[in-house]
């Protein structure tokens, strides 16, 4: 007979099955598994992890990179890959039988693998709602029967799943506890090599190699139209990956007159900490610039046939597609989206936005509240969400 529970008697490991894609989702994972920890510290964990989650203890059956794809019709070249991925880790799972399995954004792999999982008997949680409130709204459904809880980390994806009877948890955005709410702009400065009085411009192309090949020639050739009119404007660019750099750096050399662009390994919070502002590819960047209170324009460019299929079929429901805008629920920052992102326009609405002082003190006042309204101790908060679900913490169900 089990004596856990009783007084005295050993704590019950807590097994945690784990899919992250991509970097970000490594990052959250990681923080989660450590606020686990803490909390039940005979802690088994196993899936597919990056190396922040590999380093916070996560066995990995496969690497995060694996799921880096993105789009309706990006996705179909690796199709047959993915379906065999998830259908081993199914198998495996399920042989395993851990406690909770708790799928990190990607939720086009995550929301099948947990259906199915769910089915055999397994707690099911999926960490970062998937932006169903803003296109494929019918998805609502199929969150509802193949998770047992969503963890959010915008306070409006609630009031979303509230309409629809799901339960949903704000648990805050990590970022917004890791960056602190008044940046260190002279320690970057000094750190990055750059100059007190310098006008420093950063360029974030992106965090997947497709979206540099998309994005990262306008935004170059941007930069090539901001130097030809402020001349002593200095670049720099935050590359993600070995991939990444290799991928602009080409991209750069094929701009004639290019001006120089500096180009760091990572360092993305450093850089947007000594930068006067930012060229943007749309996603988390986009947050990250707004927690560093930086501006910005944002832009975005999906493959044709997904941007085709997206308009056509009125699978997209909000106004906006950046994350400032939508969490300020207004027109914050510039957006660029498709055939608008060229060089001239990036350059235009940048200076625009640079040359408003009245409109930049609007910003940062923005951005600061924003910042405080996500700074929630979201690993915690996450941990304890997921204990909650498995009747081992208190947490409530709820919008948070």
């Amino acid at each position: 007979m089990s004596v856990a529970g009783l007084p005295g008697a050993p704590e019950q490991p807590l097994r945690v099955a784990l899919v992250a894609g991509e970097a970000s989702g490594d990052m959250l994972g990681a923080a989660l598994i450590e606020a686990l920890r803490s909390r039940v510290p005979q802690l088994e964990c196993f899936g597919v992890a990056g190396p922040k989650m590999v380093a916070a203890g996560c066995q990995a059956w496969a690497g995060a990179a694996e799921l880096s794809v993105m789009g309706l019709a990006e996705v179909l070249g690796h199709l047959p890959r993915l379906l065999r991925l998830r259908a081993r880790l199914a198998r495996r799972f399920a042989g395993a039988r851990p406690d909770v399995f708790v799928g990190i954004d990607s939720p086009d792999f995550n929301l099948p693998l947990a259906g199915r999982l769910r089915r055999a008997g397994i707690r099911c949680v999926q960490y970062v709602s998937p932006q169903v409130w803003a296109w494929r709204q019918g998805r609502a459904r199929t969150i509802g029967r193949d998770c047992d809880l969503v963890l959010c980390l915008l306070p409006f994806e609630t009031e979303f799943y509230a309409r629809h009877g799901l339960p949903a948890v704000f648990v805050g955005h990590p970022l917004a506890d890791e960056i602190p709410l008044s940046v260190d702009r002279a320690g970057a400065r000094a750190a990055l090599g750059v100059a007190a009085g310098a006008t420093l411009i950063a360029l974030l192309p992106g965090s997947r190699v497709g979206e540099v090949a998309r994005l990262g020639p306008p935004f170059v050739a941007a930069a090539r139209w901001l130097a030809a009119r402020r001349p002593a404007f200095e670049f720099i660019a935050p590359m993600a990956s070995a991939a990444t750099r290799e991928c602009f750096e080409r991209q750069i050399a094929q701009v004639p007159d290019a001006p120089a662009i500096r180009r760091v390994d990572g360092q993305s919070q450093r850089v947007l900490a000594a930068a006067d502002a930012a060229i943007v590819t749309s996603g988390t960047a986009t947050l990250e610039t707004l927690l560093s209170n930086r501006p910005m324009v944002v832009a975005y460019k999906a493959n044709p046939i997904t941007a085709f299929l997206a308009l056509k079929l009125g699978l997209v429901k909000v106004p906006y597609f950046s994350q400032p805008n939508l969490l300020a629920r207004r027109a914050l920052v510039p957006e660029l989206l498709q055939g608008q992102v060229t060089p001239a326009a990036l350059g235009a609405a940048l200076l625009a936005e640079l040359e408003n002082p009245v409109h930049l003190a609007e910003l940062s006042a923005e951005f600061r509240r924003v910042h405080v309204s996500l700074r929630r101790g979201g690993a915690a908060r996450a941990a304890e969400a997921v204990l909650g679900c498995l009747g081992r913490g208190a947490a409530p169900v709820g919008q948070g």
